[in-house]
């Protein structure tokens, strides 16, 4: 099953005509099949980690049109708008307490499958897209090395053109969905020391011989999905598999990033609301000298910081996914859209285990897991902190000093302006 709708439930603020109207019910009602699949189908995190289980999820939520819902419908996909999209991850984090799993999703489609959509040949688009948005094949962006974090344009992983093929050797760490992905979308450096045009990215197969992927790592959250380190040690990579061209690799990094930090996160919005709702639904039942908890100030005003986080959150996320549907290229939107989601998602879950008292600490109850699956949001996608730095940037603030070590530097403060060729020395 595929959706085609153009318009989220709630927030198709550009149109306001019949055809506006019936989009949004449309969508609406989107939303709501999700979630009910996503109650029925997607039940509490596999512990240990199961790659058949994570396989047949998958294939559900792909009959569902979840793993190729941005992509066009001639490719397979659902041909959803950002704003849509959004809502849909947000109904899916509502839905299913597997945060990790819906966070599996939404990085194979926005890091990985997006990039192929957006700067990828009509060959390379007919070859993988229609699999990977079936729920048939699975992608993982390797992009992250154990020297190369925030400062992406430091990597190690070499690209050497020998004729009419690459051949790439490096380490990539923290690679999510690695462990059962079947394309890889890897960056790596076509010309050392070349800034924003030293990269370039590249499609590659998982059964590429001297491609092999470590094993999972046991995190603190996100668990139910896998991640895990991938060497590459003399994969030959025929260069049609390019993405872009050679040296547009830090380009492609940034459209992915502009995905990640708008649409991903919204997967968090649908898990604070669930958690906050059954934390309203605790304090008007828990009693304490006689009276539900409900009713002490401290907690009540507790509660309303809490909603009052996720809707503040909320708004600068569907803003960014309205300027990314308008084809909008300012960055500031994404980065606050991902400042205030991943920090009301850690004060969600910290307000939700204070509440709950003895009960917040024991494993596997929804506030506890929430608090762990947000702490990796405030560093994936960009840490916060580099987040704070983008924005000041495009403030006028922090001086003119290109950045070093430790800075974002696949952002705008790097890239050419109308008439250069590189970015300035």
């Amino acid at each position: 099953m595929t959706f085609v709708f153009g318009a989220d439930a709630d927030t198709s603020a550009d149109s306001d005509t019949d055809t506006g109207a019936d989009a949004q019910a449309d969508a609406a009602e989107m939303c709501r099949m999700v979630e009910a699949f996503a109650r029925r189908e997607l039940g509490d995190v596999p512990d240990p980690f199961a790659p058949a289980e994570f396989r047949r999820r998958w294939l559900l939520a792909g009959g569902q049109g979840l793993v190729g819902s941005v992509v066009p419908t001639a490719y397979g996909g659902s041909g959803l708008d950002p704003v849509t999209a959004a809502a849909v991850l947000e109904a899916l984090g509502h839905g299913s307490p597997d945060t990790g799993f819906a966070f599996s999703v939404a990085a194979h489609l926005f890091a990985a499958v997006m990039p192929i959509v957006e700067f990828g040949t009509e060959e390379q688009k007919r070859r993988w897209l229609p699999a990977l948005c079936s729920g048939e094949r699975i992608a993982a962006h390797a992009i992250t090395e154990p020297e190369a974090g925030s400062d992406t344009l430091a990597l190690r992983t070499r690209a050497v053109r020998e004729g009419d093929h690459y051949v790439l050797d490096g380490a990539k760490a923290f690679t999510t969905n690695a462990p059962v992905a079947d394309v890889f979308v890897v960056q790596a450096a076509t010309a050392p020391g070349g800034g924003f045009f030293g990269l370039t990215a590249f499609v590659v197969e998982a059964d590429t011989p001297g491609l092999t992927v470590g094993p999972a790592y046991d995190k603190v959250g996100l668990r139910g999905s896998p991640t895990a380190d991938v060497r590459l040690d003399g994969c030959v990579v025929p260069a049609s598999h390019v993405l872009g061209a050679e040296g547009a690799g830090a380009s492609v990094f940034a459209g992915s990033m502009k995905w990640e930090r708008t649409c991903l996160f919204a997967a968090y919005l649908g898990a604070m609301r669930r958690v906050l709702d059954s934390t309203v639904a605790h304090v008007k039942e828990r009693e304490q000298f006689g009276v539900p908890i409900g009713g002490f100030q401290a907690v009540s005003h507790r509660v309303v910081d809490m909603t009052l986080a996720l809707e503040s959150a909320r708004l600068l996320l569907r803003e960014a996914a309205r300027g990314l549907a308008r084809g909008s290229e300012d960055e500031v939107a994404p980065a606050l859209a991902k400042l205030a989601v991943s920090e009301a998602a850690v004060r969600i879950g910290l307000d939700a285990v204070q509440l709950r008292g003895a009960l917040g600490v024991l494993s596997g109850g929804d506030a506890e897991t929430l608090l762990r699956d947000a702490l990796p949001a405030r560093i994936f996608s960009g840490t916060n902190e580099i987040q704070k730095n983008n924005i000041a940037r495009a403030l006028g603030l922090g001086g003119n000093r290109r950045p070093g070590a430790g800075a974002d530097r696949t952002d705008s403060a790097l890239r050419p302006t109308a008439g250069t060729t590189r970015p300035t020395d």
